[in-house]
């Protein structure tokens, strides 16, 4: 077996050999899986920068890749590997992790297991990661609804606005997510990045706003591809630290899932920090709940803080 390096020149998302590649192991895994080896911001990345600040591994025949992603960030870069149900089994995991772990020595990994794939594991230990972080997938029926619990005085709950709300949101989201690695990097071009994409409804985007200012928000989104295609999602929930105890996310997260209900999606998900208590007993008690295997692993050097 050998493994190639993509040339970033010659990536293109729409078009070539390497992406036609990583498209069939991600669809060949998301059969076999019910996961895709890839979360949503890769997939950004890869379709509207290419390979713009990350590395791109293809095994023989693209039976498998690597991709490693946010080499020019300010977070530490991250591995996603995947090998199409049919090759497993022949050590092309442990042959791809190699190569990436070689071309970037030095350089401080995470890679994430998204499913907490027992082969993923096996492969962490070979390399020396180990486990450091678990996100739970929560998930519950749509066609329960909970009373939506009213604003307090002075707070207006209402859609956001597209062209007048995305300073305000974003503001909300940095001091909200101010020590959160992937959502507190979230920035203007992503914002409009994810307002592009075919799922994106403003309806959907639930914003409370206090004397004119955006103080907490509930971004929904209802899948319309992979394999959750139907399902609604609570994408974030942030509110402003001032407001913190007050009772407000509970306002957003409860609108947003009158939201979803509203759109007869026939469950709803959501992501959380496995450690998070406060977070996941508030989920609980919405009826949210978790099965092991929706479970994502990120694995990182066991020698590194």
């Amino acid at each position: 077996m050998s493994v190639r390096r993509v040339d970033p020149d010659s990536f293109s998302w729409d078009g070539g050999s390497a992406a036609h590649a990583v498209r069939r192991v991600v669809a060949g895994a998301l059969e076999a899986d019910r996961r895709s080896p890839l979360n949503e911001a890769a997939v950004l990345t890869l379709r509207r920068r290419g390979l713009e600040g990350g590395l791109l591994l293809i095994a023989d025949h693209g039976d498998g890749f690597a991709y490693v992603h946010g080499l020019h960030g300010a977070g530490r870069p991250e591995l996603d590997l995947a090998v199409h149900p049919d090759a497993r089994g022949r050590g092309l995991g442990r042959e791809l992790a190699e190569a990436a772990a070689e071309i970037t020595e030095g350089i401080p990994l995470t890679a994430w297991s998204h499913g907490n794939h027992p082969a993923a594991a096996a492969v962490a230990k070979r390399l020396g990661f180990t486990a450091t972080r678990e996100l739970w997938v929560m998930r519950r029926p749509a066609d329960r609804l909970d009373e939506v619990r009213p604003a307090s005085a002075g707070v207006v709950v209402r859609a956001f606005v597209p062209g007048q709300d995305e300073d305000g949101l974003l503001a909300v989201n940095a001091a909200a997510f101010a020590d959160h690695p992937e959502q507190g990097q979230l920035r203007r071009p992503g914002l409009e990045e994810r307002m592009a994409e075919s799922w994106f409804d403003p309806a959907g985007l639930i914003v409370a706003e206090r004397a004119g200012k955006i103080v907490a928000f509930h971004w929904t989104k209802v899948h319309d591809s992979g394999a959750d295609e139907g399902r609604g999602e609570v994408y974030v929930v942030g509110v402003s630290p001032a407001e913190q105890g007050s009772g407000l996310g509970r306002v957003v997260l409860d609108a947003g899932l009158a939201h979803l209900h509203g759109r007869g999606v026939p469950e709803v998900l959501l992501y959380v920090e496995a450690d998070n208590e406060v977070a996941v007993a508030l989920y609980e008690r919405r009826g949210f709940t978790h099965a092991p295997e929706d479970t994502d692993v990120m694995y990182a050097p066991a020698h590194s803080s």
